[in-house]
C-alpha cells in the first residue's frame, strides 16, 4: 500500500519536528519518518551522564510561537539532556505533532520519478510513500561511528555508546569504568562518572581545549527579564555571526592591549562557554590573534590540574583553538586530580585490543567492568548516505556526493529535484546555533513551497551552475579561517575513507541569511522551477 503526501520528513528531532509545524499550517499534507522508538533525535539518543546543550537554553528553543516562548520555564542557563528532551516532548503535545510522525520507521530506499516529480519512498518495514517533496532532516551528529577493537566479544564486561546510550540506568558505583574519547561527550561524562566509580580510565588520542559551561540555576528575574525582551533578543540573535546573540569586538585580538584583552578573555571564560571563540572578530580568521587565545585557555587549563605530567598530556597545544569544535565542560580538567581518575594517552600507545578482563595498550592491560565509547559520528553527511537515495537518470546521491557533498545553499542538489536538506553540509549548520538555522531555512522552504503552490510549479531544482558557485563560495570563505588548519570532522577527518571536504558554511548566519533573501528575491535565482506530468492525488 502507498500513501500519498505532500512531503516525507525524515528525522523527528527539531528540524524534522519544525518542519511539520510549519508544512502543516501551510496546509499541505505531511509524514514524519523516525527510525527512533520516540521523538527528540540527538536528545533522544544520547542519553549519557552529564548531556549539556552548550548553547543558552533560551536561544536553543523555536521562536515559532511567542505562547511557547512565555509559557515555557527554562531551570537552567544550559539545559541538561533530559530537560531539552522535556521541551522537545512539549512541543510536540502543544502543536499535536505526533499524529504525523510515524516511530520505529526508518527510510531504506527514496526514487525519484521523473514523469511525476515526486518521490517514492519506501521503509524498512515495507510501507511506502509517495510524496511531493523529501525533506531530510536527519541531523548533522545522528550516525555514530562503528568503533570497534579486536577481541571486544570476548570482554566479560560491558561496553556502550555514548550516542546510543541504552534505556535502562547504567550504575557506575564501585565500578571500573572506562571512557574511549575526549570529544564533548567524553568531556561532560568525565566529572559525573568520576564522582561514583571505583575508578575511571580516559583514552585520550588528542587533547582537546574545553571551555567552562559557566552554568546556573535561571532565576525568576532572568526568566521574566528574557521574556519581557525576547523578540529582541531573537533579533540579536539572527543578527550575530553565530546566532549565540551577540556580536564579537570588532578589533583584531592583536591590536588590543595585552591587559585589556586578558580582562575581556577571563569574562567570556567565566560566561560565554562555547561563544568563547567570538570574544574578538579574527580569533577563527588569524594565526596570531588565535594565538593569543590559545595561550590563555592553555594556561587555564594547567591551573586546574595539579598533576605536572597529567597537565602536559591534557593541554592542547597542535592545532588552533576553535578549529575542532571546542567542548563546554563542568569540572572536566579538575576530575583529574582526584586519585581515582586517570588518563591514557593513545598517542603514545594505541589501544590493540580488548581482552576478556578489559583493554590491552602497546605498553599495558587494564581491567575494566564497562568500556563506553564516545568516539564521535560520521559527521553532516554520514545520515544523509546511510539510506539510498536515487535522483534524476538512476544517479544515487552516494555516487553524486563521492568527492564530497556537493549542494546549492547546502539546501538543494542538482540531479535530485524537490529534495531539501535540513542545516546539512553547505549551510551554517554546526558552526551556528543550530536550532536557530533550522528555523531560517526552514522559513525560507516555506515561503519557496508557498510561491510554487499559487504559480502550479511542482518541481525545484537546484542548477548545476548555482550548486558548483555555491561549493566554490563555501570552499572561498573556508579558505579565509583557521579551520583547514586542523584535522576535523567540518573537514571529514573523523572517518577514514571520507573526502577531505570543508563541510558547513563559516559565513556566519547573518550572512547565510542575507544570501537566502537575495535569491527569494530574485525570483528563487539558482533554482530551476517548473511544472512537470501530472500532480498525483494527495
Amino acid at each position: 500500500m502507498t500513501t500519498f503526501v505532500d512531503a516525507v520528513v525524515v528525522g523527528a528531532g527539531f528540524g524534522g519536528l519544525r518542519t511539520l509545524h510549519t508544512l502543516r499550517s501551510q496546509g499541505f499534507s505531511v509524514a514524519v519518518l523516525e527510525a527512533g522508538d520516540d521523538i527528540g533525535g540527538v536528545w533522544q539518543f544520547n542519553q549519557y551522564p552529564g548531556a549539556r546543550c552548550d548553547v543558552e537554553s533560551y536561544d536553543y528553543s523555536y521562536r515559532f510561537s511567542p505562547e511557547l516562548e512565555q509559557e515555557w520555564r527554562w531551570s537552567e542557563r544550559y539545559a541538561t539532556q533530559p530537560e531539552v528532551l522535556r521541551y522537545i516532548n512539549h512541543v510536540a503535545d502543544r502543536f499535536d505533532l505526533r499524529r504525523n510522525i510515524e516511530l520505529r520507521t526508518r527510510m531504506e530506499r527514496a526514487t525519484f520519478d521523473e514523469a511525476t516529480a515526486r518521490w517514492i519512498i519506501e521503509a524498512n518495514d515495507g510501507r511506502r510513500w509517495n510524496a511531493g517533496k523529501l525533506i531530510l532532516a536527519v541531523g548533522q551528529l545522528s550516525t555514530p561511528k562503528d568503533t570497534r577493537y579486536p577481541g571486544q566479544d570476548t570482554f566479560t564486561g560491558r561496553v556502550i555508546s555514548s550516542a546510543r546510550w541504552p534505556k535502562d540506568k547504567v550504575d557506575f558505583v564501585g565500578k571500573r569504568v572506562a571512557i574511549i574519547g575526549t570529544g564533548s561527550s567524553g568531556v561532560q561524562m568525565t566529572p559525573v562518572i568520576a564522582k561514583v566509580a571505583a575508578h575511571l580510565t580516559i583514552f585520550q588520542r588528542t587533547a582537546n581545549y574545553s571551555i567552562p559551561a559557566a552554568n546556573a540555576p535561571v532565576t525568576d528575574a532572568e526568566d521574566r527579564a528574557v521574556k519581557r525582551d525576547y523578540p529582541a533578543r531573537r533579533e540579536a540573535a539572527r543578527n550575530s555571526p553565530s546566532g549565540l546573540g551577540f556580536v564579537p569586538d570588532n578589533r583584531a585580538a592583536t591590536d588590543v592591549p595585552e591587559a585589556e584583552r586578558n580582562a575581556a578573555y577571563e569574562t567570556a571564560w567565566n560566561r560565554l562557554g562555547f561563544g568563547f571563540a567570538l570574544t574578538f572578530k579574527d580569533i577563527l580568521l588569524d594565526q596570531k590573534s588565535n594565538d593569543t587565545a590559545s595561550a590563555f585557555i592553555r594556561g587555564k587549563i594547567a591551573q586546574q590540574v595539579n598533576d605536572p605530567e597529567l597537565r602536559a598530556k591534557l593541554i592542547p597545544g597542535d592545532f588552533p583553538f576553535g578549529t575542532r569544535r571546542p567542548s563546554v565542560d563542568s569540572g572536566y580538567f579538575t576530575a583529574f586530580n582526584r586519585p581515582n581518575v586517570s588518563l591514557v594517552d593513545i598517542s603514545e600507545a594505541p589501544i590493540k585490543s580488548f581482552t576478556k578482563q578489559g583493554i590491552r595498550t602497546a605498553d599495558a592491560e587494564y581491567p575494566f567492568d564497562i568500556v563506553i565509547y564516545a568516539t564521535g559520528f560520521d559527521a553532516f553527511t554520514g545520515s544523509l548516505l546511510k539510506p539510498q537515495i536515487v535522483g534524476r537518470g538512476g544517479c544515487t546521491l552516494r555516487e553524486k556526493w563521492s568527492a564530497g557533498p556537493v549542494s546549492f545553499l547546502g539546501i538543494g542538489v542538482h540531479g535530485f529535484p524537490n529534495m531539501f536538506v535540513i542545516v546539512g553540509p553547505g549551510s551554517p549548520s554546526l558552526l551556528s546555533n543550530v536550532v536557530l538555522s533550522i528555523e531560517e531555512q526552514v522559513d525560507w522552504l516555506a515561503a519557496l513551497f508557498d510561491h510554487c503552490r499559487r504559480a502550479g510549479i511542482n518541481e525545484v531544482e537546484a542548477t548545476e551552475v548555482a550548486e558548483r558557485d555555491w561549493v566554490l563560495h563555501v570552499n572561498k570563505r573556508a579558505q579565509e579561517t583557521l579551520y583547514l588548519k586542523t584535522p576535523s570532522y567540518y573537514l571529514g577527518a573523523e572517518m577514514p575513507g571520507k573526502p577531505r571536504v570543508f563541510m558547513p558554511y563559516s559565513g556566519g548566519v547573518r550572512g547565510y541569511r542575507r544570501i537566502l533573501q537575495k535569491t527569494a528575491a530574485k525570483g528563487y535565482d539558482g533554482l530551476t522551477l517548473r511544472t512537470v506530468g501530472q500532480h498525483a492525488k494527495s
